[in-house]
């Protein structure tokens, strides 16, 4: 490896090992909880969607703390540091007072929205516990990102297997009762969850003391604009995603239940494996924003090296999606036999991971390079070109499904993955092209003279 290689697979090792204790832990939860029966099972499921729904607030936040201190350690600025640390703890203080305290009071309305019955009284003891400890989930992801904004993904991984090992201890002994537990069923899984955060945080704190930042007083609402502004694109791309994505579940269940669970086992195949595309685009944020603070002191364009930055993240990118494009093509079949043992639903699992193979390389280079033109302030290019693509993606399965079923949607899937990848990359070449007379496919995710300028003006902003 050579150039930025190594330090992006230094810095997205620790956040993929992250996010994946994440998902095995909160997979061991939903079997514990399915041996309550369907409602707490519905009950659950709906707690999980109301909270990624409030994860898109929190992405903005703690995407845009991690961009902002990036570039200030970069530049070697640590009362900016202090800076985007004060005032990303301030913008945590008000947005879980936002979220936490209107939820409570609608928690039951909330519930009985989607659900009724036993299970929407299932969901509401879920949110009385929940919606006071977001401020925890809200916390530990500012704390988070507060070490990985100066190049340090490790601690937060150890702090991430702490508190997933906790819940993996706690799920089963709050949610069943053994022994001299008490059997508390979904509120126990409730329980579970934000005693894991809160010994997280409790952790992470301590961690922290040993890196005070300088505190500074004035600047903390124009800081603040700033960490709001530079995590918007991050926001609106995993809430559109998410939008999608229930969209997409919805033209699946026009199939029949074996579709729909053949999707869903497929669908978290897909989730292990596109982590590490977002494990990536973690690290290319990261160090983009630290390439152009370092610009900054130095006086230099950052330029150049953001263009070699996103030549390196599309070359990791591109072999970390075609490797899982091998893979699930490859092992599609043992792995749903994993998950299920019933031939329809088996069936239909495959079918989606071998079409999924055609999505992948395309997804990958997306997203990663993504997390290089939001770091490097010219997020409005990935947002459009996510709108536009998840739109295309949707249309274009709607019209194949008719003539060629559910595989009509997976197909859909892979047009609105190169329809992305084509907004974020052609529009690059043409410009090049007229200007210096190259051809049009030169390299992957160079970053063009529109977002040279951008950075140039991300750069005089932070220096103001």
């Amino acid at each position: 490896m050579r150039g930025h290689l190594p330090r992006l697979v230094a810095l997205a090792g620790p956040v993929y090992g992250e996010l994946l204790s994440g998902v095995v832990a909160s997979v061991v939860g939903a079997y514990w909880v399915a041996g309550l029966g369907a409602p707490a099972v519905a009950a659950v499921t709906l707690a999980g969607t109301v909270e990624n729904l409030m994860l898109g607030l929190v992405l903005v936040v703690a995407s845009g703390t991690t961009v902002r201190l990036a570039h200030a350690h970069g530049a070697g600025d640590r009362a900016g540091a202090g800076r985007v640390a004060r005032a990303a703890w301030r913008l945590c203080a008000l947005g879980s007072l936002l979220i936490a305290v209107p939820g409570f009071l609608a928690r039951d309305r909330i519930a009985a929205a989607f659900l009724d019955g036993e299970a929407a009284a299932l969901a509401a003891d879920w949110f009385t516990v929940a919606f006071p400890a977001f401020a925890l989930f809200f916390a530990q992801r500012i704390a988070d990102e507060l070490f990985k904004g100066v190049g340090d993904t490790r601690t937060p991984l150890r702090t991430a297997l702490l508190g997933n090992a906790l819940l993996l201890v706690l799920d089963p002994l709050l949610i069943l009762g053994p022994g001299p537990f008490p059997a508390l069923g979904v509120t126990g899984a409730a329980l579970a969850l934000t005693a894991s955060r809160a010994a997280a945080l409790a952790v992470t704190a301590l961690l922290r003391r040993r890196h005070r930042l300088p505190a500074p007083v004035g600047g903390l609402l124009a800081e603040g604009r700033a960490i709001t502004a530079t995590g918007a694109p991050f926001g609106l791309d995993f809430t559109a995603r998410m939008g999608v994505g229930t969209v997409q579940l919805g033209l699946v269940a026009a199939f029949g239940v074996p579709a729909v669970a053949g999707y869903g086992v497929g669908y978290r195949v897909l989730l292990i494996v596109t982590m590490a595309f977002y494990a990536v685009r973690q690290a290319a944020a990261i160090e983009t924003a630290r390439l152009t603070g370092a610009a900054r002191r130095s006086g230099a364009d950052p330029a150049a090296a953001v263009r070699s930055l996103a030549r390196d993240t599309a070359r990791l990118a591109g072999a970390l999606g075609a490797g899982a494009a091998l893979l699930c093509a490859a092992a599609a079949r043992p792995v749903a036999a994993l998950f299920t043992d019933d031939p329809a639903v088996a069936g239909e699992a495959v079918g989606f991971l071998r079409m999924s193979g055609l999505y992948l390389l395309p997804y990958a280079l997306v997203v990663a390079l993504g997390g290089v033109h939001q770091a490097a302030g010219a997020g409005r290019r990935p947002v459009v070109a996510v709108l536009v693509g998840l739109t295309a993606q949707l249309a274009s399965g709607v019209v194949l499904s008719g003539p060629f079923g559910v595989r009509g949607l997976w197909v859909g899937m892979t047009i609105g993955a190169l329809v992305q990848l084509a907004l974020l990359l052609l529009p690059l070449s043409r410009r090049r092209a007229g200007a210096t007379g190259e051809a049009t496919g030169d390299v992957p995710g160079r970053i063009g003279s529109e977002e040279a300028s951008e950075i140039r003006l991300s750069e005089r902003n932070a220096s103001a």
